[in-house]
Formats: C-alpha cells, structure tokens, sequence
C-alpha cells in the first residue's frame, strides 16, 4: 500500500481518516478539496483540476482523500489500494449535520480557507442536502466501478462503520510496525 485512494460520500470521514493513515505509514496525505477550491468557494476549472491533481500524485507513495469524477482517470489508474468508506446514510447525514453546526459555531475553516456558514447551510449550496441527493448515487456507482479496479490489480477495501474503519487503521498499522 504505497498509493491509496480513499473514497466515500461527502461527510463520511474522507479527509479525516486518509489524514490518520497517511500519519501512521508516513506517506504524503494529498485532499483533494484542497485541489479543487479557492477561497472564497470559488471552483477551480477541468484543466486546472487536473493539473493540479497530477501534481499532487506525481510522487511515489501518497494517501488521497476523496472522489470528484475527474480525478478517477488520474488516480485510479495508477492507485494500489482503494478504500471506500461505504456508510449507512443516517451515519453521514448526522456527520454533516454535526460538522456544519460545529463549523458555523467556531468559525472553523476548510477547504483553502472557506467558512461554511447559516446561509451556505441552509440553502442549495448545503452539504447536508448534498449528502442526500448524492448518497444513493454514489453508493451504485462505486458499486459497480471498484470491481473492474479489482479486476485490474487494486486492492479494495470496504469499510461499512466508523468502527470498521478505526480496526482497519489499527490492524495495518499493527502488520506495518510488526
């Protein structure tokens, strides 16, 4: 496991887990947020995405946190191992739910800077209406494309619970160490 991918719903724990795996191999944690805005929740363009994401995995060994369509074609080729954090709709909507009311609250930053706010929240913009109107969609999608990636050599791992997931952390870097 030199190059991971780490895959899932908005507000499934992506960034936060990748951050913990990347920590425990020591290898480069790469968010790919961070890629795609500019403050002021400003998105950047294809072309900019792109060569931005190539930059990012151009080195050896790496742990990347999230799943935006156009950087499937960048990093699953050459990804080893993909984990998807594949949890149940109430876990992710309460994390949104949670992460925004705390985001809001403190006045935490993401994202290259970017605040989330009552208004952003509480309109289309919301993650907590993304987190509904994309759950179902992704689950299907990544359900059908991470076979075709087994098929071609990468490793996949599943991880259906928060739970799963922190064992999993545990277990690798149990076999990592010993």
């Amino acid at each position: 496991m030199r190059r991971i991918n780490v895959i899932g719903t908005s507000c499934s724990g992506k960034s936060t887990f990748a951050r913990k795996l990347a920590a425990k191999l020591d290898l480069q944690h790469v968010e790919l947020d961070h890629v795609n805005w500019e403050p002021g929740w400003i998105e950047v363009g294809p072309e900019v995405f792109r060569q931005r994401a190539l930059a990012a995995v151009a080195g050896e060994s790496w742990v990347v946190d999230g799943n935006y369509r156009i950087a499937r074609e960048i990093i699953w080729p050459i990804a080893d191992t993909l984990i998807w954090l594949d949890y149940p709709l109430r876990v992710v909507v309460w994390r949104s739910i949670k992460r925004s009311i705390s985001r809001v609250i403190f006045r935490q930053t993401c994202c290259n800077g970017n605040r989330e706010s009552i208004r952003r929240a509480l309109s289309r913009d919301s993650i907590i209406l993304w987190v509904l109107q994309t759950h179902r969609s992704r689950h299907r999608n990544f359900q059908e494309l991470l076979p075709k990636l087994a098929s071609a050599g990468a490793e996949i791992v599943v991880l259906r619970s928060p739970r799963a997931a922190e064992q999993w952390i545990l277990k690798v870097t149990a076999e990592v160490i010993g």
